[in-house]
């Protein structure tokens, strides 16, 4: 490159991209969502221990209202953030479900029996050894909290060992973690319901049909997708005593799947626009006025919508805004333990041994158990390039349990100091199965690395 063309570059190039460039790589990174969660978790511990911690209560527990018409609902700020905050992350969770089953990880028996098999033994152990600590107790009710894997905090953890982690050890995680969500959702679905409102649910799925009719209709905009499924579906959820986050799942299963452009459609629409974008082209007219050029650059972006699916665009648009803002705000509201006079109470709890138990000892032997017996019965096989004691390392990883097992937490024990027990255990057990998965996971590739 030339001097000249060198200078005209960087006097192109805006003013404040070098200060905006490294938070744009860092919200792009895996390990954003890990770090942000972690950030938010000790700004939660620190305000809630602070000589401010009641104003940290406070915020919470403010009163916000929504009035439609003479209708008129009210929940405390908390409230907002789990049952409408986290509806967004359950959407996002159910767009990744979709997208595995379609064409993912879990697309074929064959592909899906190893995750499968992974999350259904580490969902299961782990609930068992809660049980063992908790049953006849005030804390049995708890027993879902350790079944769940934080996605954002294990692969955040995993992506910190950079390109020496095999691809497939990553895809394994990921659909692990996906499977394990799915199973999350179903117990608090089936588990951690309320009383039921049959007329709020008939609503719900009329909704529901609605949403169907509108994928089976080819409609694709996302706006009559947002107006159906939070407006009427959620709402109804919401009302009818199940856990309105399920609505955001079950919303996310009706988002239309299929392109409107096939690949060869596409590539004869872009190269002939392309072409037309090249004969436009003219040294005497500048850009901004070249009005052929905009309208063919429109033709060809809507050309490139109709070639994605509307499930690739939901997911691509929300994602970042489930790491960078949904997750974090769920872990500033929730993760404030308040270490008080009763600090020892709350952690010789049995809930807290339940927790950490299921979340340090029954994940990983559930995940390894389970996998090992789906192979040796034929099942499934070993990820290639991935050796037993990296997936024990991932197994242990998976314990960090932290978003659902918080969400969790709240849904069985509402407010109060079993509540406070529970945190205490997970955040106990996820910080040190992070640590652990990490020193396990990065002594493994070490030595296979000297023996190689």
């Amino acid at each position: 490159m030339t001097d000249s063309k060198k200078h005209t570059r960087e006097r192109d190039r805006p003013l404040l991209q070098p200060i905006v460039e490294p938070f744009q790589n860092f919200f792009h990174a895996e390990a954003a969502g890990g770090i942000l969660l972690l950030a938010a978790t000790f700004i939660a511990m620190s305000w809630a221990n602070s000589p401010w911690a009641e104003t940290y209560d406070a915020l919470w527990r403010t009163p916000v209202s929504v009035a439609f018409g003479s209708q008129v609902l009210q929940k405390t700020l908390l409230e907002w953030v789990n049952d409408g905050l986290m509806a967004m992350f359950f959407f996002v969770i159910g767009l990744e479900i979709k997208r595995e089953i379609l064409v993912g990880e879990l697309a074929t028996w064959k592909q899906a029996a190893l995750p499968l098999a992974a999350a259904a033994g580490g969902s299961i152990l782990p609930a068992v050894l809660y049980a063992v600590f908790n049953t006849g107790l005030d804390g049995a009710k708890g027993w879902g909290i350790p079944m769940a894997t934080d996605i954002a905090f294990s692969l955040g953890i995993l992506s910190l060992l950079g390109a020496r982690v095999p691809l497939a050890l990553k895809v394994f995680l990921t659909a692990l973690a996906i499977a394990d969500d799915l199973m999350a959702v179903l117990v608090i679905a089936l588990f951690y319901t309320s009383t039921i409102s049959w007329g709020s649910l008939a609503i719900g799925g009329v909704f529901l049909i609605l949403l169907i009719g509108a994928n089976w209709a080819g409609v694709r905009h996302p706006l009559v997708y947002s107006i159906l499924g939070i407006g009427g579906l959620w709402f109804a959820f919401l009302l009818s005593g199940v856990h309105a986050t399920i609505a955001g799942v079950i919303a996310a299963m009706t988002i239309p799947a299929r392109p409107r452009l096939t690949e060869l459609e596409f590539l004869e629409k872009g190269r002939a626009l392309l072409t037309r974008f090249e004969q436009a082209v003219s040294p005497e007219q500048p850009s901004l006025a070249n009005k052929e050029q905009h309208q063919i650059a429109r033709r060809m972006k809507n050309v490139v919508t109709h070639v994605e699916t509307p499930l690739q665009q939901l997911e691509h648009v929300l994602h970042p805004w489930v790491t960078i803002v949904v997750m974090p705000v769920f872990a500033l509201a929730n993760a404030g333990v308040m270490l008080d006079a009763n600090i020892l109470a709350t952690l010789l709890n049995p809930v807290v041994y339940g927790v950490c138990f299921g979340l340090l000892l029954g994940k990983p032997v559930g995940i390894l158990l389970s996998t090992w017996m789906a192979i040796r019965c034929g099942l499934a096989d070993l990820p290639e390039g991935v050796s037993w004691s990296q997936l024990g390392a991932v197994g242990v990883l998976a314990g960090i349990g932290f978003t659902m097992s918080l969400f969790i937490s709240d849904l069985a024990f509402g407010h109060g100091p079993l509540l406070l027990s529970a945190k205490a255990g997970i955040l106990i057990a996820s910080m040190m199965a992070g640590v652990t998965g990490w020193l396990w996971l990065k002594q493994s590739l070490t030595g296979r690395e000297q023996a190689s």
